[in-house]
């Protein structure tokens, strides 16, 4: 059986950003992969996504990590908003 949490770590350790930490953990449904932000001044929420077995063993795997990555971080920013007028509380 593939070692998909390695898998993913090696992946995740192409990257590095400024603001942001990833890590990744095993999980029931695969690999779980968290965004938090390096400052830990902002209370901010960590940010997770499920990557499943089927989609790391796909010869895809760098590609497709790479968008998710890049839409997760994406959503992680917006959500970061304190305030904007399409909120409804």
């Amino acid at each position: 059986m593939p070692d998909y949490l390695s898998m993913v770590r090696a992946e995740l350790e192409r990257y590095e950003h400024p603001l942001f930490q990833f890590h990744a953990l095993a999980s029931a449904l695969g690999v779980e992969v968290q965004i938090t932000c390096k400052s830990r001044e902002i209370p901010l929420h960590t940010y997770s996504i499920t990557i499943h077995a089927r989609e790391i063993e796909s010869r895809q795997f760098p590609w497709m990590f790479q968008k998710q990555l890049y839409d997760c971080l994406h959503d992680y920013v917006i959500e970061m908003f304190t305030d904007n007028p399409q909120r409804r509380d």
